[in-house]
């Protein structure tokens, strides 16, 4: 009996294995000619038109939506006749502001209309309100866009349970004394995103669990593209206005469409911006996205497309000293065992991560089953590296937490992503998203010059994002930086300001608070009935799985 309990353990940890080596292995081994980037072939799409990547592009980290909403309101600005605005969005709200000056994204979209600009936007249909979602807002701004001339519909081309969670606005102009411009990330253009490194959140909130406050703080991240990539950017946009299958995933869905006719069921042709902006900085850029499987196929991806959890996979293959996470989920199984296999590999890899201390719902369905999935992920990664694996919060000086709404990675320095995909199932094979990875030509010379040891070195944009975002949940000056530049160092410095503030707390804050935003994260465990019954609702609701069903069985990405 014991014998046959053993074999039978074996063949478990003999498909465990499989399955790992098929999620690092996208398609048996991964293509030389870049190390980091995909290949056409690993991409696995040959439906669409989109370049590999690009190189040549200024690349501005946007921690925030205060810094990204201002850039923004100032490249809207810009735009007249015959320029080309194109947005697309999970979440948009008309009232949402821009600046200090009263301009809200409504005003913003709609001067530039006025103004002449050919304006279009895929703004997700999205599901019933009564179910904690906002479709009512997202049919204001679009009604109000379009009665001034633009043209945005309400896209639900999505699987069941679904939706298109992209995020970027991409700006062609006419003069050539303007730069092209895109931004990519995970910053909506609606409530609560107008926060600050201060994160005193933004006074234009929206319901949320009463732990965050009236005004919940919010961290957020996007980059400003300008270079060869704005047109990779303008390719994603187009493949999804194009496809031929209805806008309503369910037929009466159209029917506010054809009493209130301000929202078009056919999108228009788009005319064609034939130049290609020029080189102007030393980033390549990699877009990776996700599409499920659908039925009618997406043009541009008949058998979907899952080449943001492809590069991770490959990216992770390469990692040897520091992952560093900031996500608002990380609540997948599947998705840890990619960074668990990677830990496992790599004795000298850590990887730390920055998530929200609570979740952005209060639903008695939907809490017991995420937080089931999270603690699942964050065992997985434990297991795997229990000296090396360190997860935090933030809160903000007043010791309010922050929910954590960003969705960056930095691998060693080299390798870093921003986008609109959480570390979740449902992000990596169910819904629409779209990430930026990108890697800086201009190395860093910065001791350590070359933090994994494969000759990479370290890259200039990688680093200072990084940088950037320590500085702020340890509240440094921008000089006070020394001890951050080698992982070992990081590492060190953020598990001590975090157990400072969390010492601090359990005194019962006697004395001076400490420096630092940074807390201890940690999930309670849920009694095992609670996890028996979250189960179909996690897997299925929650964090569905969108890959056609063989890869579904052979755990492939």
């Amino acid at each position: 009996m014991l014998d046959a309990l053993r074999s039978a353990a074996q063949s478990v940890r003999n498909l465990v294995s499989r399955s790992l080596d098929n999620l690092e292995s996208p398609r048996g081994g991964f293509d030389s000619t870049h190390p980091w980037f995909l290949t056409d072939r690993e991409r696995d799409n040959p439906a669409t038109t989109l370049a590999p990547w690009t190189s040549g592009n200024a690349v501005l980290p946007l921690p925030h939506g205060r810094t990204y909403f201002e850039r923004l309101a100032h490249a809207l600005d810009a735009v007249r006749t015959g320029d080309l605005v194109l947005f697309t969005d999970w979440r948009g709200d008309p009232e949402q502001l821009l600046t200090d000056d009263g301009l809200s994204i409504v005003d913003a979209l709609v001067g530039a209309a006025h103004r002449g600009a050919l304006v279009r936007g895929l703004l997700w249909r999205s599901h019933m309100d009564s179910m904690g979602f906002h479709g009512p807002e997202n049919r204001e701004l679009v009604e109000k866009i379009n009665a001034a001339g633009g043209e945005v519909v309400l896209d639900q081309r999505v699987l069941a349970f679904g939706s298109h969670h992209q995020k970027f606005v991409v700006i062609r102009y006419c003069s050539p004394e303007l730069d092209d411009v895109a931004f990519v990330g995970g910053i909506d253009l609606a409530r609560s995103r107008r926060d600050d490194a201060d994160h005193d959140g933004d006074p234009i909130s929206r319901p949320f669990p009463a732990e965050y406050g009236d005004t919940p703080p919010w961290h957020d991240v996007q980059v400003e593209l300008r270079g060869p990539a704005v047109v990779d950017v303008e390719t994603i946009f187009r493949e999804r206005w194009d496809d031929p299958a209805a806008l309503s995933r369910l037929p009466w869905q159209a029917i506010p469409d054809i009493v209130r006719p301000r929202v078009p069921r056919e999108p228009s042709v788009i005319p064609s911006f034939p130049d290609s902006p020029p080189r102007r900085g030393t980033c390549d850029v990699q877009l990776l996205r996700t599409y499920p499987r659908r039925k009618p196929a997406y043009p541009f991806a008949p058998q979907g497309e899952r080449s943001v959890a492809r590069a991770y996979a490959k990216a992770l293959h390469r990692a040897r000293s520091l992952i560093y996470i900031e996500d608002q989920y990380l609540w997948s199984l599947d998705v840890a065992r990619v960074f668990a296999h990677a830990l496992r590999e790599h004795p000298t890899l850590h990887m730390m991560v920055v998530v929200p201390r609570y979740l952005d719902e209060e639903g008695v369905l939907t809490i017991p089953s995420a937080l089931l999935g999270h603690a699942e992920a964050l065992e997985e990664l434990l297991s795997a590296g229990p000296d090396r694996v360190a997860v935090y919060n933030i809160e903000n000086c007043s010791a309010v937490p922050v929910y954590v709404h960003a969705k960056v990675c930095v691998i060693d320095d080299v390798w870093a992503t921003v986008g609109s995909d959480n570390f979740n199932r449902r992000s990596w094979t169910h819904d629409s998203e779209l990430t930026a990875a990108i890697i800086d030509a201009e190395c860093d010379a910065r001791a350590p010059a070359d933090p994994a040891g494969l000759g990479d070195g370290a890259r200039v944009f990688a680093r200072d994002l990084r940088l950037v975002l320590a500085r702020e949940h340890l509240d440094r000056d921008e000089g006070d930086v020394a001890d951050l530049f080698d992982p070992a160092e990081f590492f060190a410095a953020f598990q001590a300001s975090a157990q400072k503030l969390e010492d601090w707390h359990k005194s019962g804050q006697r004395g001076p608070r400490p420096p630092g935003r940074l807390r201890p994260h940690s999930v309670d465990s849920s009694p095992r009935w609670q996890r028996v019954m979250a189960a179909p609702i996690y897997r299925n609701v929650v964090d569905p799985d969108g890959r056609p069903f063989k890869m579904r069985l052979t755990k492939r990405f």
